[in-house]
């Protein structure tokens, strides 16, 4: 409690003597003590963050990522929940909204899924640039990774889009849309998604454990990353019977496209390929800009085209 003076004394003149200067000194301190206390609060409080550094929630968080057009979001701080939006984990984004029509798809048959992806003005969406060669690509995948379908789909005149998936286990999937909507030079890729449930009894599938070498139709899939959340290089190397490969052929305008999925929340992380096409030349060494938008298991999906065939490698990538 912060003392006071002496009120009966505090009108007249202090008599002369040897107690006037240190009561003096002494009411003097007391009086110093809020001002302070107040200085010391001030020093200590950091600064709010400013317009330039403050996040938008669900936007894209590219800045100085050469060569990563699109990309969808940057990573986590530890202990930070990951961006939705950016994961792909939400229905609508930006005005965009992605929509299923007709009946969901049957366990064990072919389904030809058709859906929708509305506009900021609610009506379906015409007009779609192209990326990577495609205007749209989708993907499917099962809760427990399994399962994995990147499909392109058909667009009819009304906006309507039909994907023709191959039949899918019982159990719970995550459908994805990827866009970027022809409003413009500068438009953002989009990546929107929707679950579904296939009815029938599901029977799940243990995650792989860890590793950096997968097998696709006699190819061997050797891959080196920096496994941490975050903006960094990731390389694939390409072989068969031990020989490396040199005549990879164009796929999506690049010689390999790889996609990964977190397993728990199924967040998207796709993952744009580095480098130019000159013909059936690619290989055995692959370039990615890889983007994790947090730690944790990933599955993979390196696929590339050689001898006239798509081929498609899995493996379980942990990053920490």
């Amino acid at each position: 409690m912060t003392a006071q003076p002496d009120r009966s004394t505090a009108d007249r003149p202090s008599p002369a003597g040897p107690l006037a200067h240190p009561l003096a000194r002494r009411w003097l301190l007391a009086s110093c003590l809020p001002v302070l206390l107040v200085l010391g609060m001030a020093l200590t409080v950091p600064p709010a963050p400013s317009a330039a550094t403050a996040r938008t929630p669900g936007a894209a968080d590219t800045a100085g990522m050469p060569g990563m057009p699109g990309m969808a979001g940057m990573a986590a701080a530890p202990g930070d929940a990951p961006d939705l939006a950016a994961a792909g984990l939400v229905a609508e984004r930006d005005g965009y909204r992605l929509d299923l029509a007709g009946p969901g798809p049957a366990a064990g048959r072919a389904t030809d899924l058709r859906f929708t992806v509305t506009g900021p003005d609610g009506s379906p969406v015409t007009d779609f640039a192209v990326h990577q060669t495609k205007k749209l690509h989708f993907y499917a995948i099962r809760s427990d990774l399994t399962g994995f379908q990147h499909l392109h789909p058909d667009l009819a005149e009304d906006g309507t889009w039909t994907a023709a998936l191959d039949a899918l286990a019982p159990g719970s999937w995550r459908l994805y849309a990827d866009f970027v909507p022809n409003t413009g030079p500068h438009a953002a890729e989009l990546v929107l998604s929707r679950t579904v449930t296939v009815p029938g009894e599901a029977a799940p599938v243990p995650l792989p454990a860890p590793g950096d070498t997968a097998t696709a139709d006699g190819y061997t899939v050797t891959l080196t990353a920096r496994a941490a959340a975050g903006a960094h290089r990731l390389t694939a190397v390409v072989s068969r019977d031990g020989r490396p490969v040199r005549d990879l052929q164009p796929y999506l305008d690049a010689y390999a496209h790889l996609s990964a999925f977190h397993e728990g929340d199924l967040a998207l992380a796709h993952l744009h390929p580095s480098g130019t096409v000159g013909g059936d030349h690619g290989g055995p060494e692959l370039t990615f800009q890889a983007l994790f938008p947090e730690p944790g298991n990933w599955r993979v999906f390196l696929q590339f085209r050689a001898a006239g065939q798509l081929h498609t490698a899995a493996l379980t990538l942990r990053v920490d």
